[in-house]
């Protein structure tokens, strides 16, 4: 698995999601610059990780959304090729215009860092074949705008289309107001664009990778990639 992890002004999480990738795949994954135009030869999935690229000083984003390298992620998106954005990167690709809605302050703007549970809607994705369906899984958040927004008919497509991949929940899996820890609209963690090849989630599975870390669940979601990816070959 060749992977290719974007790197931008603010960006703090990209050797995080770059030990996760090795961990799993045994290679390390290429650190592109905002800057550059294309990706490495070869590239197989591109992450764009969590941190706070260009401080957040407009909206959560949208100057990285705008940096030369996301015509190339573009590009390799229409392509066929994965990306994932974590926190984010998850802002970044909705300002990028490769995933719909936004994302909005949390609705008690209050910064959360702590971990939650998720609800795996569906296991027959590239994103998700790690885990089965319904599987609650727990991994760390820590973000101040993560209240994924979108208008009600594009959020009735979402759940149509089968694109809500990971939703907030309960311990038990339960879906509620009081277990959606941000205010997201259907309680949305996690979405895909309508091919199924671009995810964007709020939480960060690469921090929950090793047993030293108290926790391995967010490892499902590399290691289905990286299945998904053999299988292709």
């Amino acid at each position: 698995m060749k992977s290719a992890v974007l790197v931008f002004p603010g960006i703090n999480r990209e050797r995080d999601m770059a030990r996760a990738l090795k961990l799993v795949s045994g290679t390390d994954a290429a650190m592109v610059w905002h800057a550059d135009t294309e990706l490495p030869q070869g590239t197989d999935l591109v992450v764009v990780p969590g941190g706070f690229s260009y401080g957040d000083y407009l909206r959560c984003g949208a100057i990285a959304a705008r940096a030369p390298v996301m015509d190339a992620v573009r590009k390799f998106a229409a392509d066929g090729g994965l990306v994932l954005g974590v926190c984010n990167g998850f802002q970044i690709l909705c300002e990028s215009g490769l995933l719909p809605g936004v994302l909005m302050r949390n609705a008690r703007l209050k910064f959360i860092c702590r971990d939650v549970h998720l609800r795996v809607e569906r296991a027959d994705s590239p994103f998700t074949r790690g885990y089965t369906a319904g599987q609650v899984i727990k991994v760390p958040v820590a973000h101040g705008e993560g209240n994924y927004e979108a208008d009600e008919e594009t959020v009735k497509r979402l759940e149509g289309d089968g694109r809500v991949l990971y939703r907030y929940c309960s311990p038990e899996g339960e879906i509620g107001e009081s277990h959606n820890i941000n205010g997201a609209a259907a309680s949305i963690a996690g979405i895909v664009n309508e091919r199924g090849n671009v995810l964007g989630m709020m939480p960060h599975p690469e921090n929950h990778v090793e047993p030293i870390m108290g926790s391995t669940d967010g490892r499902g979601l590399f290691e289905g990639l990286a299945a998904h990816l053999k299988a292709a070959a």
